[in-house]
């Protein structure tokens, strides 16, 4: 099974007609976990950049390690390519499609990939934010930021998804911004390990929130900063926040710290 975009599809000469032919694009690799099987490679077709990632059969001893651990295994593509879709469809911007394809039907052996458009002229907001705690921003600029990245932490949870990575490497934002709410974009991406629930249950929020929490803390973000997340997150008054939601918070703050104080972060 193939899916090419119109536009994709007219840049390739010769024609994809099945995974094999995504499997021999050569391209600048960017990540290749070791003995993740799968790796994420740049290449360009008449002057477009894209990203190819390229996925193949996890085996079944890593299937069982994470149905042991409770985990859901990542086992293709497709993972990604629904929940891209399940994001334009829920007005969170993220990566454009480009081309998606799978084939076998042994999970442990499946060879999978998906192709995005190259987001350009974008930086992930931990370097656009590296100096901040050094030399503050525009408040203004900042209470954009925190508004945007809360908003779509919403989007998500309420409408049952979580990110398993949700960091603020994560989140691209267009250059330049000029600081203004209208001229604002800001892309989700990495989405191979997003979940999707009828109701997303509260360990998932916990661990959502608190890996971006981790990810921020080095910052110079002040306590009205992180207030301020919360009510763009809950959209409630702040008093009933701090009334309803203690426990939850509290959770949030001992996974953030946990992160902390490990170094690393971990693999949920």
């Amino acid at each position: 099974m193939i899916w090419l975009s119109e536009s994709f599809r007219k840049r390739l000469n010769p024609p994809w007609r099945g995974v094999r032919d995504a499997m021999e694009v050569k391209g600048r690799v960017y990540r290749n976990p070791p003995g993740a099987n799968r790796r994420t490679l740049r290449f360009e077709r008449d002057g477009q950049g894209y990203f190819l990632k390229l996925h193949w059969g996890v085996g079944w001893g890593e299937i069982f390690k994470n149905l042991f651990s409770l985990r859901l295994p990542v086992i293709g593509a497709g993972n990604e390519w629904r929940a891209i879709q399940r994001l334009e469809s829920l007005g969170v911007e993220t990566m454009r499609l480009e081309a998606w394809g799978e084939e076998g039907w042994n999970p442990a052996r499946r060879r999978s990939f998906v192709v995005t458009r190259e987001l350009e002229n974008t930086i992930s907001l931990e370097d656009y934010c590296a100096s901040w705690k050094q030399s503050p921003p525009d408040p203004g600029l900042k209470r954009q930021l925190i508004g945007r990245v809360a908003a779509m932490t919403r989007q998500l949870h309420e409408n049952g998804l979580n990110h398993r990575d949700l960091y603020i490497c994560h989140f691209l934002l267009r250059q330049p911004w000029d600081g203004s709410a209208g001229s604002l974009h800001l892309y989700l991406i990495d989405l191979h390990r997003v979940q999707q629930h009828r109701r997303l249950p509260r360990r998932w929020r916990v661990k959502d929130v608190g890996s971006l929490y981790f990810s921020a803390m080095d910052l110079g973000l002040t306590n009205r900063d992180r207030l301020r997340f919360l009510r763009g997150y809950y959209k409630q008054p702040l008093r009933r926040i701090l009334q309803e939601h203690g426990d939850f918070l509290q959770a949030v703050e001992q996974r953030a710290r946990a992160l902390r104080n490990k170094g690393i972060r971990e693999n949920d």
